[in-house]
């Protein structure tokens, strides 16, 4: 009976470190989770601490109010983000893409995606730099910029902030994806900046790391906060402790997939100007002068 109970406890830890972690990764606080889902922040703190049994409506809500599926939470073994893509991608495919990823996964002819062309895409948490260095790199190269955000704004006729209010976190989701497989059309020559979060959605990213030559703006933890603060994103008088918690949360939660990029540029204690020259030469060092 013991073998047993401690086999639940296990379950029940192991539940509640995916679903901190699904939270983290989206930037998502207890309190703001608490009030997507309809349920108390004690109850998801409870959740996340591995204690007491878990309704699998009330989890259902959690996951919802997340964008996960459930089944992702439950799972007896870690779920990677390939099988996360592979997954998605499988109710779309043609009988004959089917028999051809059986063929490769059982060493077959390898699958070939098609190698980024001059698209560039800058990845990052808040702060990062995506927008000012992206349309400055883009200024100086004489191509194209645009902002994922813009364009998901443009083609719905909503802010991001009424989308989130309609659809939620799914269905920005939902928008962000179908917005990026129209960019992936751009013949280029293009740099896209993204939302901090894009890496949180395997299939969504996915298709950014095949289509573009994505590049990670890196800075510190408190590189990030301040320019979060100079933008006026976040209440000089809030908490700035609490704040900076959440903020390394998020980061150590998404480093190993920002680092899935094709470069890294870091941005942290240099001037704008010499950011931009790292950015430039990056894009340069894959593409050559333009």
């Amino acid at each position: 009976m013991t073998g047993a109970a401690d086999h639940e406890a296990q379950f029940l830890n192991d539940l509640g470190r995916r679903v901190r972690h699904a939270r983290t990764v989206r930037g998502l606080s207890r309190k703001l989770l608490s009030q997507t889902s309809g349920l108390s922040e004690r109850y998801i703190a409870q959740l996340e601490g591995g204690q007491g049994n878990v309704s699998i409506i009330l989890l259902r809500r959690v996951a919802n109010a997340m964008g996960v599926r459930l089944d992702d939470l439950v799972a007896e073994q870690e779920v990677s983000t390939d099988w996360s893509v592979l997954r998605d991608l499988l109710p779309h495919a043609t009988p004959a893409q089917v028999t051809a990823a059986k063929g490769a996964l059982t060493g077959g002819a390898e699958s070939r995606g098609e190698a980024a062309r001059r698209r560039v895409a800058v990845i990052g948490l808040r702060g990062a730099g995506k927008s000012t260095l992206g349309r400055m790199a883009a200024e100086r190269l004489g191509w194209s910029f645009v902002e994922l955000n813009h364009e998901i704004e443009r083609e719905n006729a909503l802010s991001v902030k009424e989308i989130f209010a309609i659809y939620g976190q799914d269905g920005y989701r939902r928008l962000e994806q179908a917005a990026l497989r129209r960019l992936t059309e751009h013949p280029g020559p293009l740099i896209l900046a993204t939302s901090g979060g894009i890496v949180a959605e395997p299939l969504t990213y996915d298709l950014l790391l095949q289509a573009f030559f994505t590049i990670w703006l890196r800075a510190t933890p408190e590189e990030h906060m301040q320019r979060v603060r100079d933008q006026g994103q976040l209440a000089p008088t809030g908490d700035h402790a609490t704040a900076m918690q959440e903020l390394r949360a998020v980061l150590a939660s998404r480093e190993p997939l920002y680092a899935r990029a094709s470069a890294t540029v870091d941005t942290s204690d240099v001037t704008v100007e010499a950011m931009t020259d790292r950015l430039v030469e990056a894009i340069e060092a894959r593409f050559g002068r333009c």
